[in-house]
């Protein structure tokens, strides 16, 4: 007997569909999470003046950061990457999940970025020579939300 509700796709995504985001996903998060990994082991051994250059660098994106301990802070901040950084390697954390704390991590990274008017040029926007270092972690904000965008497995 003909049954019509056997013609409906059981997904709107087939095998191959699934497979080709799977590939999206890692060649988002696998680069991202080692760069991330990398810079937070390196900030674990930070000495005091280290210490103090980050605090400073932070506070000018958000200026309540300027009470913490500069030895504390770096730590935190050091265990904060690692922790993003796995998140993002580690295939059964959600995409959605992991792209919302590195846009997170982007945003608050952009906040130095526009809260010092030495990063960039007079309109506010465009970044300065001492601003480009900066000014890429747009594209952590944007890579967090195509990880949010890209559909449940």
């Amino acid at each position: 007997m003909f049954n019509p509700l056997n013609l409906l796709p059981v997904s709107i995504f087939s095998k191959q569909d699934k497979t080709n985001l799977g590939f999206a996903s890692a060649t988002l998060r696998a680069p991202l999470g080692l760069y991330i990994l990398n810079s937070g082991l390196g900030k674990f051994g930070a000495d005091k003046e280290t210490a103090e250059g980050l605090q400073d660098m932070a506070a000018t994106g958000i200026p309540a950061l300027d009470e913490f301990d500069p030895e504390t802070f770096a730590k935190t901040l050091a265990a904060s990457e690692t922790a993003l950084a796995a998140a993002l390697l580690l295939p059964f954390v959600p995409n959605r999940l992991a792209g919302l704390g590195l846009a997170t991590f982007g945003a608050g990274l952009l906040t130095m970025y526009f809260g010092n008017d030495q990063m960039t040029e007079d309109d506010g926007i465009r970044p300065s020579h001492d601003g480009l270092s900066l000014s890429k972690d747009a594209w952590l904000v944007a890579i967090g939300a195509a990880l949010m965008a890209l559909p449940r497995k």
